[in-house]
């Protein structure tokens, strides 16, 4: 239940990625205005996420689901039945406001629920999911394209209006009142003062964003990485996403197996030695080969092994910095996360996507900001065993 609530918002983001096109005929619009609806979804994401865990840390994590989830199903139904792009953007602000409350309550339940290693291994399979729904989503939007643009956030609405019907059966309040803390403007920026003044947390969180933000220039890309340099249709992502969709399982079933066994600064140098050595290997094979998909897709495929190995160690190793206020905690974590993936979607993929050479460039240089950041890291030195 927590693994479909985290990948609620992702799913939101790469689903109507195939209907690019389409979008473009049926509003009356073109392809910059239509990728921006994607700038439109994850800026309010992003800034709403510092909200999202201080809620749930108020009014209990079932409440904070309940409200996120309802205003999405509306806004979804919305993007629907858009009759032009400008609406669109609009009810994808909507979208972007209320979608995060699943990813981020889901979090910090993991933490709420699970202790060690049971705990890494839950939030491997969260991340997992978080990660895997980039992945499955062009997917089921190829195949809903199929029948008409407006079944994809029809399905979105269904999909969120059961995660709904579900959290609200099956999960437990995870929150009790007595541990409850007021909700005001001053606490939270108050506390986001604390947790962002805090290195350990910023260095944990901002490699693990960065590793996401490799991979995932490719999902913003997609539309033109896939039909434009490697001949693929619409209905064609998969090509693509089921390569990516193992190797994240592979990395996740691996930081399962790893948990309890190795210590949590091994399994991090592991991770990073293998991700670079895809990065080298990529850049060298976009710029010696000619673009074909077996070639251009087997590497970021293998660099998802390496990212869902590290997620989840990066991910508590976080979390555990603030265990009082772990729903802030959470927002704070996923904020960082998706303002880069803001910033990839509205300036980095743009630039780079004139090319494959181009965004494995891309997903070298986040590779290196997160090397960077965690390197500086107690959990580099051994300081979390």
């Amino acid at each position: 239940m927590l693994a479909s609530l985290a990948a609620l918002a992702p799913f939101a983001i790469d689903t109507y990625l195939p209907a690019f096109t389409a979008l473009e005929q049926d509003l009356g619009t073109n392809t910059h205005a239509v990728q921006q609806s994607l700038t439109f979804y994850l800026l309010p994401y992003a800034i709403m996420t510092l909200w999202h865990g201080a809620i749930s840390d108020s009014i209990g994590r079932l409440a904070a689901i309940r409200w996120g989830l309802g205003i999405f199903i509306a806004a979804s139904i919305g993007c629907a039945f858009a009759p032009n792009v400008e609406t669109l953007w609009f009810f994808r602000v909507v979208q972007g406001l209320s979608a995060g409350a699943g990813n981020v309550v889901a979090r910090a339940m993991v933490r709420d629920l699970f202790e060690g290693a049971q705990a890494q291994r839950v939030m491997a399979t969260v991340q997992m999911l978080f990660g895997i729904a980039p992945a499955v989503a062009p997917i089921i939007g190829g195949l809903l394209l199929g029948i008409h643009w407006q079944a994809i956030f029809i399905f979105l609405a269904l999909y969120a209006g059961l995660s709904l019907w579900a959290a609200m059966v099956y999960l437990p309040e995870t929150m009790p009142a007595s541990k409850r803390v007021p909700l005001s403007a001053r606490r939270v920026l108050s506390d986001y003062r604390l947790i962002f003044s805090d290195k350990e947390f910023n260095f944990a969180v901002f490699a693990l964003s960065a590793n996401f933000a490799a991979f995932f220039v490719y999902v913003l890309a997609s539309p033109v990485f896939l039909v434009n340099h490697l001949g693929l249709t619409e209905h064609q992502f998969g090509w693509m996403f089921i390569p990516t969709v193992c190797g994240m399982v592979l990395g996740s079933y691996l930081a399962k197996k790893a948990a309890g066994r190795y210590t949590r600064g091994k399994v991090i140098k592991v991770a990073y030695t293998w991700m670079s050595a895809v990065a080298l290997a990529n850049l060298a094979i976009c710029f010696s080969l000619p673009s074909e998909p077996i070639y251009n897709i087997l590497p970021v495929a293998l660099f998802n092994v390496g990212m869902a190995l590290a997620m989840p160690i990066l991910s508590l190793t976080a979390l555990d910095r603030f265990p009082k206020i772990r729903g802030t905690a959470a927002s704070g974590q996923v904020f960082i996360q998706m303002a880069l993936s803001t910033v990839s979607a509205g300036i980095i993929v743009p630039l780079v996507w004139y090319a494959p050479s181009g965004l494995a460039m891309a997903m070298a240089g986040y590779l290196i900001l997160g090397w960077l950041s965690v390197r500086s890291s107690g959990l580099w030195r051994g300081g979390y065993e």
